[in-house]
C-alpha cells in the first residue's frame, strides 16, 4: 500500500466520527433539560405539603385537549393510601423532578373519575403510538415534557428516543432527568386519546389532509388496530378512501375486516369501483355480505356487477368511473356534467349515441376548448374508439394496448355500449395479481 493510500485509510475514520457537540448547544441543551419536567420520571414522585410532610405519591397527569395550542394541565392524580384522589393545579405550587409541592391542604377524598374530555399523560399517551404529522410518522412515546409558562403548566412536547425509554429504568434521579434529543414539539402531534372515547382531530393538525395517500397509507400501516379506528373516524372520508386504495391488500383486508360494517361500507363506496372490488374479493362471504347490504343500493348494484366479472378478465379490472355524454348534448352541458363528477380524477369521457352505442371517448382538452354551443357529437373524431369485451383475457388487452400505443381501452358489451375503461396501472395491478403463474406473448418460446 503507498504512503498516501496509507494516510486515507487512518484519516476515514475520523471522517465518518460524530461531529462533536460544541460548549453553546451544551448549554443549550442543559437549559432546555432544566426547563422541562419528565412525566416519566413524576410518576410515584412524593406528593408534599408546604410544611414538608408526604401527602401521598404522583399518580398520574391530568390534561385537557380543547384548552389551546398546548393541552393545559388541569391537575393531578395522587395516590393517597389505596385511593386515587384529583388535585386541582390550582393547589399545586410546585413540580420538578423530585416531586410535587402543594399549596393547599385541603383534599378530595373521593375516587379520581374522569370528566368528558379529560386524559391522562401516563395511562393514556406514555408508550403508545402517536402520529407525527409534520414528520409523517407514527412515534411512540419514550416520554412527555410538561413545563411552566407564566402561572400556567402546559404538555408541550413527546420524547422519542430510545436513550429515553432506557432512562426510565434508571434507579435514582438519572432516571427522572430528561433527556431531550429526540424532542417533537406537541403542536405537530396527534394522539389517540383514551380507548371507549371519541377522539377529536386537532385543529392544528389538519395537516394530516396534506399528506399524499401513500404518505397516509404507510402511516395506517404502521399503527395498530385500535389507533388505525381511530384515524379512519377522524379523518375527512374522502381522504381516508384515497388512502386505502394505496395499501397493500393483507392489511387492507384486515383493517376492513376489525371496522364498524358501517365505516367499511362507507370507505369502500368512496373508493374508485375497481379498487372496491378488488378489496371486497379478498373478503370472507359474511363479511362482503354485510358491507354490500350497507352500501346505498345503487352502488351496491353497480360493485355486486362487477363482483360477476373473472377477475383475469377485462371485466374484473376494469375502471367503472365513466362520465357518458349524449352525442345531442351541448359543451355546456357536458362541461356541468364533468364539474359535477365525483371523480376528480376524469378516467374516461365517452361519447354515445341515442341508443346508448359508444361513438367515441374524448379527453377535457376537446371538451373545454370548444365553443359553447357546439354539440359534442361534432367533437368526436375520425378514430374508432379502441375496445375489448369484459370477458377478453389479459394477453388480449395487453396486445390491443400495445398494437394501438395507447393508454387506455374501453370496455363495451355485446350491443357496444361502454361499461368502463382500462387503464395502463389497471393492466400493472393485474399483472403483478398473476406475478409467478403467468406467462406474457413475448415470453413465449423463451427457455
Amino acid at each position: 500500500m503507498s504512503t498516501t493510500a496509507s494516510k486515507s485509510a487512518r484519516k476515514a475514520p475520523a471522517i465518518r466520527r460524530p461531529a462533536l457537540i460544541s460548549p453553546e448547544q451544551s448549554a443549550l441543551r442543559k437549559n432546555l433539560a432544566s426547563s422541562l419536567v419528565s412525566v416519566a420520571g413524576l410518576i410515584y414522585r412524593p406528593v408534599t405539603s408546604k410544611t414538608g410532610d408526604v401527602i401521598g405519591r404522583v399518580n398520574d397527569v391530568v390534561v385537557r385537549w380543547d384548552s389551546g395550542d398546548y393541552p393545559k394541565i388541569f391537575g393531578l392524580v395522587i395516590r393517597i393510601g389505596l385511593r386515587r384522589s384529583f388535585m386541582p393545579i390550582s393547589h399545586v405550587a410546585d413540580i420538578s423532578s423530585k416531586g410535587v409541592t402543594l399549596n393547599s391542604t385541603k383534599l378530595d377524598m373521593r375516587d379520581f373519575v374522569r370528566r368528558e374530555g379529560e386524559f391522562l399523560a401516563d395511562e393514556d399517551m406514555l408508550d403508545h403510538q402517536l402520529l407525527d404529522i409534520d414528520g409523517a410518522r407514527v412515534v411512540r412515546a419514550s416520554d412527555l415534557y410538561l413545563t411552566l409558562t407564566g402561572k400556567t403548566w402546559y404538555l408541550v412536547a413527546v420524547d422519542v428516543s430510545f436513550r429515553s425509554f432506557l432512562r426510565r429504568i434508571l434507579p435514582g434521579s438519572a432516571g427522572r432527568t430528561p433527556t431531550p434529543e429526540k424532542v417533537v414539539d406537541w403542536s405537530g402531534i396527534q394522539s389517540f386519546g383514551r380507548p371507549g372515547e371519541p377522539t377529536r382531530l386537532r385543529k392544528e393538525n389538519k395537516g394530516l389532509h396534506k399528506l399524499r395517500p401513500a404518505e397516509l397509507a404507510d402511516l395506517i400501516e404502521d399503527l395498530g388496530q385500535r389507533e388505525r379506528q381511530v384515524l379512519l373516524e377522524i379523518l375527512d372520508p374522502e381522504v381516508a378512501a384515497d388512502a386505502l386504495e394505496e395499501m397493500e391488500s393483507d392489511e387492507l383486508d384486515e383493517l376492513l375486516r376489525a371496522a364498524p360494517v358501517d365505516l367499511a361500507a362507507d370507505l369502500l363506496t368512496r373508493m374508485e369501483p375497481d379498487e372496491a372490488v378488488d378489496a371486497l374479493r379478498e373478503l370472507p362471504d359474511e363479511d362482503r355480505d354485510a358491507m354490500l347490504e350497507a352500501m346505498p343500493k345503487r352502488t351496491k348494484s353497480n360493485l355486486t356487477d362487477l363482483l360477476e366479472f373473472d377477475e383475469d378478465e377485462a371485466g374484473g379490472f376494469m375502471t367503472s368511473a365513466l362520465i357518458v355524454l349524449k352525442e345531442s348534448e351541448t359543451v355546456t352541458a357536458a362541461k356541468k356534467k364533468i364539474l359535477a363528477a365525483d371523480n376528480h380524477d376524469i378516467p374516461c369521457i365517452v361519447v354515445v349515441d341515442k341508443k346508448g352505442r359508444l361513438l367515441d371517448d374524448l379527453n377535457l382538452i376537446d371538451i373545454f376548448a370548444a365553443r359553447a354551443n357546439t354539440l359534442v357529437g361534432s367533437l368526436s373524431s375520425d378514430n374508432i374508439p379502441v375496445t375489448v369485451g369484459p370477458d377478453a383475457d389479459l394477453e388480449e388487452v395487453i396486445e390491443k394496448l400495445t398494437d394501438n400505443r395507447g393508454s387506455s381501452l374501453v370496455v363495451v358489451d355485446e350491443n357496444n355500449k361502454p361499461l368502463g375503461r382500462i387503464m395502463a396501472d389497471d393492466v400493472v395491478d393485474a399483472m403483478v395479481q398473476k406475478r409467478g403463474s403467468h406467462s406474457w406473448p413475448w415470453q413465449e418460446g423463451r427457455g
